[in-house]
């Protein structure tokens, strides 16, 4: 087989995730992630599939050259801690569509972009990556992307590019988040300060606080900046995007009526499935499992039930600090004008 036949079949064939942007040598790397092994990893990233050395490079023009098929991609934007990778799984339905966790193409746009790319090449970087990631598995009809949670500045661009594609903005209320990172103890509070300085680098970190004030902020109180920079981030994806393709849905109302999410979401993104689709993806390992337990605990029960009940042990331990922060947070954001609740909801 020639190259050139092995390329074409590489970029014909979604089974090869386009995994990496190798901006060096202008290039995209191939990883072969057939379904199956997409069901195993709780994201496409280097840390979970099996196979990220053995991987085919493919140049960026190359890649131009070559037609491939493709499907109607839509998103959802996620803030973290919000249950995103559980409804990213829950649209693995073949025939219908393949939910995308993360993948690291995007991630690769973010550091590039930090790192000072040129705007115009990173957009047409931003669009050939799009169009490997909207190839369809089978006879799936979309793709829906569920990008890291530091991907939200690609928001308005890929949107912008995608003019049909639409985009679920999905969130934890700002106790059920705070208690989140409450939980996660010592590792939860360093990400939270690693996410603030990514929003700083991003610039789209809320203003109104100096370097040292910055400094001064307890754990919480940095993760509830984090919080309302994203949350402002939101807004203006709603502003500039528009309502017709954006919607809203915080994890309790996720949680709590599933089966609503599940069908106004089949709506939004207009897959066409029927009332037994819909069922048999509710019973299914998405909605019935956890999304983020480590292979030695397979399959293990999770649903809403589960999430209160370590939301309530939480409150035990640390429910004063968390309501002293909400309201802290809620002060910070009527100086700054930030809205704390936001229009064009899901359902409801």
């Amino acid at each position: 087989m020639s190259l050139t036949a092995r390329q074409a079949e590489i970029i014909g064939d979604a089974d090869y995730l386009a995994h990496r942007y190798d901006e060096v040598a202008d290039g995209f790397r191939f990883v072969h992630v057939p379904r199956e092994v997409h069901r195993k990893c709780t994201f496409i990233t280097d840390q979970h599939l099996p196979n990220v050395d053995n991987y085919d490079l493919i140049s960026r023009a190359d890649v131009a050259q070559m037609s491939m098929p493709t499907a109607p991609v839509h998103f959802i934007f996620h803030s973290a801690y919000c249950c995103s990778t559980m409804l990213a799984r829950a649209f693995d339905i073949p025939g219908v569509s393949m939910g995308l966790k993360e993948p690291v193409l995007l991630n690769d746009m973010i550091g590039w972009r930090r790192r000072g790319a040129d705007n115009r090449k990173l957009t047409a970087v931003l669009d050939q990556s799009l169009k490997l990631l909207e190839r369809p598995m089978g006879r799936d009809r979309a793709v829906i992307v569920k990008p890291s949670n530091i991907c939200t500045p690609l928001a308005i661009p890929a949107l912008r590019l995608r003019p049909d594609a639409k985009a679920l903005l999905l969130y934890a209320p700002l106790e059920s988040f705070l208690t989140s990172i409450a939980k996660k103890e010592m590792w939860g509070r360093i990400w939270v300060r690693d996410v603030l300085i990514d929003t700083l680098k991003d610039g789209y970190a809320i203003g109104g606080f100096s370097q040292e004030e910055l400094l001064q902020l307890t754990d919480l109180q940095v993760a509830a900046i984090g919080w309302l920079s994203q949350h402002a981030a939101f807004a203006k994806i709603i502003e500039t995007i528009g309502s017709d393709r954006v919607r809203l849905l915080d994890s309790d109302s996720f949680l709590a009526s599933q089966r609503n999410t599940l069908e106004a979401l089949n709506r939004f993104y207009d897959l066409g499935m029927g009332g037994e689709e819909i069922s048999a993806t509710l019973e299914g390992p998405a909605f019935n499992s956890h999304s983020k337990l480590d292979q030695a605990k397979p399959g293990a029960a999770f649903d809403a039930k589960a999430r209160q009940s370590e939301q309530r042990e939480m409150a035990a331990l640390h429910g004063a600090e968390i309501e002293m922060v909400t309201q802290w947070a809620k002060a910070v954001a009527d100086s700054q004008q930030i809205p704390m609740n936001l229009d064009c909801r899901l359902f409801g």
